[in-house]
C-alpha cells in the first residue's frame, strides 16, 4: 500500500488552492450568477469505515471478494484496497446470511424479513436483479452448492425449499421435516440450522436440525438414508472433503465426529476447552461452540477451527477463535465478540484437499485475517481504513500480502486534494486523505497528552463537568495555509497547535485561564486571584500584555470559608515536560474556570485567524478573544455587553447553570436509555461525541467547517420550533426568560467600515447568536513584526447589525463580483526556526479595494460608489444577503417554515458560490448568491438521530459527508459533474477469471466409481420433474437491477449508457448461447454426415433383395 505523508499532503493542499484574483466590477450593476439548477444533482458516492453491527459474511475464493451484511440491511463488498462498494436493502431488515455465486459475479442475501435477493456484481454499483419473499415460513439457513443454480432454503418449521437462482422461482421439490425425521423423534426437530451436500455425492444432502438431529437425505429417492441423533443442540456442521465423515458443534461446548454409515453413535467426541475428569466421566459443559470448520491438508493433519466453546469459569476472558491442528491447540483472543469466520482455502472445490492458508474473522467492530501457514498464527496487516476511531494495538504482522485482492481500481483519485479531520471521544484527532475513493490516515494527534491523567476513577477531580470522556473533542478550527489548529473540548478547554517539522521538548506548557460569567453583579467586583488571567470586560480597550500574563500552572485558588470551587479549571495541565515529535505541537492552552462554585459553560462556537493571531470562542455566557501570539486575553464579554447600548432584550442577571452537564450535550434523540457499551469508555468504543471536519483545497474558496451542533441547541426536536419564535417576537416579555443569548457562529473578516466612517476594509469580528442577532466588533491591529508582539490589539464592539429568524448558523462574505472571499491568513513558517527566518509578510485573502464608478442600482444592486462587498448570513429559518458598508438588504429567502436548518455553509462550485443547507426534515437545498434563487431541493434523509445533525458537513466542489453510524462516514455529492464522473471513479467488482480446474479423479477412482458423483439437478428440481410450488408460499419481486427496472429508473446520458451496456451484456449472453447451440448443431451434423457416409458405403453394392 502507498504510504501517505501529512507534510507532503499539506504542501499540495495549499499549493493547489492559491486564490484567484477577484473579478473586476461589471458595467451592469447586477452581479451575474454563474450557477444554475442544471449544475446540481444529489447522489451518494462512497461509504468509509467499518460496517456498523455486522451480522453475516461471505467470500468468493476465485474472485477474492468479501461481502459483509449488517443488522440494518446494508451490504459492504470489499476487494483489493481501494475497491469497495456499499449497497442497501430497501426493507432495512437484518442480513442473516450471504452466499456468493462463486466466480459468477452475483451474490444471494437472506434477510430477517424472510426475503432472499440476488445482487448483480457485474456493474460498478451492484443492484438487485430478483427478490423472493416467503409468506408462510421463516428463513433460517441457506446453502448454494459450488457451480449450481439451485439454492437450498431451510426454514424455522424444519422444511427445506429449493429456489432456482436464475429465475428466482420456487421448485416443486420440498423436503418436509416430518418425512426427514419420520419416527426417529417424537418431538419437532426445531429449525433447520445447517444444509450442505456431500462433497463426493451431490445427491446426498446433510440436514442439521437445532434439536440435535442430523439427517442424510437422498435427493433422488426422496427419503432419508441415515439419521444421527445427539443429546445436545446443534449449531453448525462441516464435512470432511472425502464425504465419509462430518463434524458437528453443540451447545455444551462439544464436537462430535460422525461416520456417515454409523449413525448409532459418534466416532469421536471432543470438548476442546472442557476439563477432563480423572474418573473418565463426561467433561464439564462449556459455552456453545457457535461454528466449526473441518479443513484438510494433503501433507499434514486436518485443521479444526471453531469459535466459542470456552469454559464457564473463564469469566472476563475475551472472545476466542480456537485452531486445532493435530495435537496442538491454539487459542487466539479477539478484541471484540466474533460474529462469523470463514476459512480461505487453495481450492473452491469441496471434494479436494482444502489446503487452508488463512481465516477471515468478522468481529463486532473489526475485521481480522489470520495466517494459518506461519507459526504462531500472526494476523495480516489490514490495508482498509476500517476503524475510524482508535484501533487496538497489534504487533507481529504476517509478511504476506492481504489475501482479499479482487476487483480493479477505477480512476479513483480526484483532481484536487481533500482532507477530512475527525475528533474523537478519547481526545484524539485523525487527519485523513480523502482524495481517493478510500480514506488513508495521514496523521494522529492525542490532545490528552497535554493534561494530567487520573490514575483511577477514585482520583477523578471534583472540578470535571462531564461524567465520561473529559478530553472528548467538541469543535475544530483549522487554517490550512498557516497550519494552525485550534481544538475545543467538552471540559471547556481550548488547545492551539502549530505545525512544525522539528522535534521539540516543551518544559512548561503555556496556559491561560479565563473567567467567563453572565451574572452582571459579579462584574462590578470580580474576585480575581493574584495570578488569574482575568480581563475587565470593557468594550473598547484591551489590557496590556503584562496585565494577563500566561500562567504556567492551573490556578487552584478557592474560597476557604465555604470551600466552593472558584477560579479552578476542569482539567489539570501537566506539570512535567512534554516531548513533541514533528507534526502539530502545543502553542497555548486556554481553560474556562469555575466561578463561585458554578461550572464553566461548554464552548459552542470557535474560530481562528492566523493573520491576526487571534482565537475567538463563544458559549451560552458570552464571547472571549485570545491573542495567542502575546498569550493574553483580548476580550471577555457577555453577549449583552456586545450590544453596547442598543440591546433590545432586557435580561435578568443570572448565574451559569449549577447542574452537571452531559458530554457536550451530544446525546441522540433516543439516547436517554443508552447502554454503557454505546458510550465512549475507551478509544475503541463507539463515539457519541464524534466531530468531523471536511476540507478540500480546490478553487478559490477554502473552508474548514465545524460539524458539532452548539451545545445550546437542545436535542429535543419536538419542541424546537416553539423556541424560534423568540427571535422574531416583538414582545419583550417572551425574551425575559432567556437570560443568556448563546453564541452560535463566529467569523473573522476584513469588511468595509460603516458608510458614515468611510475608509477601506478593516479587520473585524462578526458574531451570530442563538436569538438570530448578528453583532460586530472592529479590530485595530498594531503593525506586523516586533510591534505586533508588544502593542495591544484594540477591539471595539459596534452592537447589533441585523436580525434573522432562528439562531445564526453561518456568516460569509463575497466581493463586488459575487466571488467568495477568504478570511485573511498567514503563510506557514517553521515556528522552531531562527527568529530572522520566521519573519513573514502577512498575506491577505484577496479582498478587493473599494470599487468606484457607476451610479447606484435599483432593487438588489450594489451602490457602486460606496458598496464593494456582500455579507451572507444564514440562520435556522432564513438567509439574507447585505451589501456593505451600506447594510442594505440585497436579497432575503425564507428557507423553511415547518422545519429548521441544521447545517448551512457557503461553498464554491463551478467557479460560483452558493448557500448549501441541510434541514431537519431531510431536505438538502442550495441557493444562488447573491440573489438566493433556489437551485436544488431534494428530500434526501429524514433526521433520525442527532449524530447526523452534529456531523453533517458541506465542502467545496459539491462534496458533503456525515457520520451515518457510530463507525461509518457517508460521502455524497450535490454536483452534476461529479455524479456523471462517478462511474469512472469507482472500481470494478467483477473481473472475468477462469475457474480453477476440477481435481483429477484418478484412474482407479474412475474405474471403480470412487470419485465425486454428479447430479442432474435440472431434471430433479425442474418444473417437469418436480412440478410447480404453491403460489402462496413465496412471492417473486423483480429487482431494479434487471432490464425491466432499468427502463424506468435510469434517465439522462448515464441511464442510456447503462441501458445500452446492459442490453449489450444480454445480447452478448444470448449470442454466446446461440454460438454454443450452433456449435452443438454443427457437431451433430458432422456426426450425422459420418454415419450417413458409412451407411452409403455399406449399402453401395447391395441389391434390393439383400436389404
Amino acid at each position: 500500500m502507498k504510504k501517505f505523508n501529512i507534510r507532503k499532503v499539506l504542501d499540495g493542499l495549499t499549493a493547489s488552492a492559491t486564490p484567484s484574483q477577484p473579478l473586476g466590477v461589471r458595467e451592469n450593476d447586477l452581479v451575474h450568477e454563474t450557477l444554475q439548477s442544471e449544475h446540481f444533482q444529489l447522489c451518494k458516492t462512497v461509504r468509509h469505515g467499518f460496517p456498523y453491527q455486522p451480522s453475516a459474511m461471505a467470500l468468493d475464493p476465485v474472485q477474492k471478494l468479501l461481502a459483509i451484511g449488517t443488522q440494518s440491511g446494508a451490504l459492504r463488498i470489499f476487494g483489493r484496497p481501494g475497491v469497495e462498494c456499499h449497497c442497501q436493502h430497501e426493507s432495512g431488515a437484518a442480513v442473516i446470511q450471504l452466499q456468493f455465486l462463486i466466480n459468477e459475479g452475483a451474490l444471494v442475501s437472506a434477510l430477517a424479513d424472510d426475503s432472499i435477493h440476488l445482487w448483480n456484481l457485474r456493474q460498478k454499483r451492484p443492484a438487485v436483479l430478483h427478490s423472493l419473499k416467503f409468506n408462510k415460513e421463516r428463513i433460517t439457513f441457506c446453502h448454494l452448492p459450488f457451480q449450481s443454480k439451485w439454492l437450498y432454503v431451510g426454514t424455522e418449521r424444519g422444511n427445506v425449499h429449493i429456489v432456482n437462482v436464475e429465475s428466482f422461482t420456487l421448485s416443486g421439490y420440498t423436503i418436509m421435516w416430518n418425512k426427514a425425521i419420520e419416527l426417529s423423534s417424537k418431538a419437532h426437530p426445531g429449525p433447520v440450522v445447517h444444509i450442505s451436500d456431500n462433497p463426493m455425492d451431490e445427491g446426498k444432502l446433510i440436514l442439521g436440525f437445532e434439536a440435535g438431529i442430523v439427517v442424510l437425505w437422498d435427493l433422488k429417492s426422496k427419503k432419508a438414508d441415515y439419521r444421527y441423533t445427539y443429546d445436545e443442540a446443534i449449531h453448525s456442521v462441516s464435512w470432511h472433503h472425502e464425504g465419509k465423515q462430518f463434524i458437528c458443534s453443540h451447545s455444551d461446548g462439544s464436537l462430535t465426529i460422525w461416520n456417515i454409515k454409523n449413525p448409532a453413535r459418534p466416532q469421536q467426541t471432543i470438548t476442546p476447552h472442557g476439563k477432563q475428569p480423572k474418573d473418565g466421566k463426561k467433561p464439564e459443559p462449556c459455552k456453545p461452540i457457535l461454528k466449526v470448520e473441518y479443513k484438510t491438508t494433503r501433507l499434514g493433519e486436518p485443521f479444526i477451527i471453531l469459535s466459542g466453546g470456552l469454559s464457564y469459569d473463564t469469566v472476563g476472558r475475551r472472545p476466542c477463535l480456537t485452531v486445532m491442528h493435530g495435537k496442538s491447540t491454539a487459542v487466539l483472543e479477539m478484541d471484540y465478540p466474533i460474529v462469523d469466520f470463514l476459512t480461505l482455502c487453495e481450492t473452491p472445490y469441496p471434494n479436494d484437499f482444502q489446503e487452508p492458508y488463512a481465516v477471515v474473522v468478522l468481529l463486532e467492530k473489526d475485521l481480522v485475517v489470520i495466517d494459518l501457514a506461519q507459526n504462531g498464527y500472526p494476523i495480516f496487516e489490514n490495508p482498509y481504513p476500517l476503524t475510524l476511531h482508535e484501533s487496538p494495538k497489534r504487533q507481529g504482522y504476517s509478511k504476506k500480502e492481504w489475501p482479499i485482492s479482487g476487483g480493479n481500481w477505477g480512476q479513483g483519485a480526484q483532481s484536487y486534494p481533500e482532507i477530512v479531520i475527525t475528533g474523537h471521544a478519547d481526545g484524539s484527532l485523525k487527519f485523513w486523505d480523502a482524495s481517493a475513493i478510500m480514506l488513508q490516515v495521514l496523521y494522529k494527534l492525542k490532545t490528552a497528552k497535554v493534561f494530567e491523567k487520573n490514575r483511577s476513577k477514585d482520583d477523578k477531580p471534583s472540578t470535571e463537568i462531564v461524567d465520561e470522556d473529559p478530553f472528548a473533542i467538541q469543535l475544530l478550527a483549522w487554517c490550512p495555509e498557516s497550519r494552525v489548529l485550534c481544538v475545543a473540548g467538552v471540559s471547556a478547554h481550548i488547545i492551539i497547535y502549530r505545525f512544525s517539522k522539528q522535534e521539540v521538548t516543551t518544559e512548561v506548557i503555556q496556559l491561560l485561564e479565563v473567567r467567563m460569567q453572565c451574572d452582571l453583579s459579579d462584574l462590578d467586583s470580580p474576585d480575581v486571584g493574584g495570578d488569574q488571567a482575568q480581563v475587565a470586560p470593557t468594550s473598547s480597550s484591551s489590557p496590556s500584555p503584562q496585565a494577563a500574563a500566561p500562567l504556567t500552572r492551573p490556578s487552584t485558588s478557592s474560597n476557604n470559608s465555604d470551600h466552593t470551587r472558584d477560579n479552578v479549571p476542569c482539567l489539570k495541565v501537566r506539570s512535567s515536560s512534554l516531548k513533541q515529535s514533528p507534526g502539530y505541537q502545543v502553542e497555548l492552552v486556554v481553560q474556562l474556570v469555575w466561578v463561585s462554585g458554578e461550572p464553566p459553560q461548554q464552548i459552542s462556537s470557535l474560530a481562528i485567524n492566523s493573520a491576526y493571531g487571534l482565537v475567538v470562542f463563544g458559549n451560552s455566557t458570552g464571547v472571549g478573544v485570545v491573542d495567542y501570539l502575546q498569550k493574553t486575553v483580548l476580550l471577555n464579554l457577555s453577549t449583552a455587553e456586545l450590544y453596547t447600548t442598543n440591546d433590545p432584550y432586557q435580561r435578568q442577571p443570572r448565574s451559569p447553570r449549577k447542574s452537571r452537564q452531559p458530554s457536550g450535550g451530544l446525546c441522540d434523540i433516543n439516547e436517554g436509555s443508552a447502554t454503557s457499551d454505546d458510550r465512549c469508555k475507551s478509544p475503541t468504543s463507539v463515539l457519541s461525541s464524534n466531530h468531523q471536519q471536511f476540507y478540500n483545497g480546490a478553487g478559490k474558496a477554502k473552508m474548514s467547517r465545524k460539524l458539532s451542533l452548539p451545545t445550546e441547541l437542545k436535542p429535543d426536536l419536538d419542541h424546537r420550533d416553539n423556541s424560534f419564535s423568540r427571535s422574531r417576537s416583538s414582545s419583550v416579555t417572551s425574551i425575559d426568560k432567556e437570560a443568556r443569548e448563546g453564541i452560535t457562529e463566529l467569523c473573522f473578516c476584513e469588511t468595509m467600515a460603516r458608510r458614515a466612517e468611510g475608509g477601506g476594509p478593516q479587520p473585524a469580528l462578526w458574531v451570530g447568536t442563538l436569538l438570530g442577532t448578528v453583532l460586530t466588533a472592529t479590530l485595530s491591529l498594531p503593525p506586523a513584526g516586533e510591534q505586533r508582539l508588544l502593542q495591544p490589539i484594540i477591539a471595539s464592539p459596534n452592537g447589533a447589525l441585523v436580525r434573522l429568524k432562528g439562531s445564526i448558523l453561518r456568516i460569509a462574505f463575497l466581493d463586488a463580483a459575487g466571488v467568495f472571499q477568504l478570511s485573511p491568513y498567514e503563510q506557514w513558517y517553521e515556528p522552531n526556526a531562527a527568529e530572522e527566518e520566521r519573519t513573514r509578510r502577512r498575506r491577505g485573502g484577496g479582498l478587493p479595494s473599494p470599487c468606484g464608478g457607476g451610479g447606484g442600482g435599483s432593487g438588489g444592486g450594489l451602490d457602486l460608489e460606496r458598496d464593494s462587498q456582500f455579507g451572507v448570513i444564514c440562520s435556522e429559518k432564513q438567509a439574507k444577503v447585505l451589501s456593505l458598508p451600506s447594510q442594505t438588504c440585497v436579497s432575503k429567502h425564507n428557507i423553511t417554515e415547518t422545519s429548521f436548518v441544521l447545517r448551512a455553509d457557503v461553498v464554491v462550485l463551478n467557479s460560483g458560490a452558493c448557500v448549501a443547507c441541510f434541514c431537519a426534515n431531510g431536505h438538502i437545498m442550495t441557493l444562488s448568491l447573491p440573489y438566493l434563487r433556489p437551485l436544488l431541493d431534494v428530500n434526501y434523509l429524514p433526521l433520525t438521530d442527532m449524530r447526523i445533525a452534529r456531523t453533517f458537513c458541506f465542502s467545496n466542489l459539491g462534496q458533503a459527508l456525515y457520520l451515518n453510524s457510530p463507525t461509518e462516514i457517508q460521502r455524497l455529492t450535490y454536483s452534476q459533474e461529479v455524479c456523471e464522473n462517478l462511474q469512472e471513479m469507482l472500481g470494478e467488482m467483477f473481473i472475468p477469471v477462469e475457474t480453477p480446474e476440477a481435481p483429477n479423479r484418478g484412474f482407479f477412482k474412475g474405474l471403480f466409481g470412487g470419485g465425486a458423483q454428479s447430479l442432474d439437478r435440472e431434471e430433479l428440481f425442474g418444473e417437469t420433474g418436480a412440478g410447480k410450488a404453491p403460489r402462496s408460499l413465496a412471492q417473486h419481486i423483480p429487482g431494479p437491477g434487471g432490464i425491466e427496472g432499468m427502463k424506468g429508473a435510469a434517465s439522462g446520458i448515464m441511464g442510456d449508457l447503462a441501458r445500452t451496456r446492459m442490453a449489450l451484456d444480454e445480447r452478448g449472453q444470448k449470442l454466446s448461447e446461440v454460438e454454443e447451440k450452433t456449435a452443438a448443431m454443427m457437431n451433430s451434423a458432422d456426426s450425422f454426415s459420418k454415419h450417413a457416409h458409412e451407411m452409403m458405403l455399406k449399402c453401395k453394392d447391395k441389391k434390393w433383395y439383400q436389404f
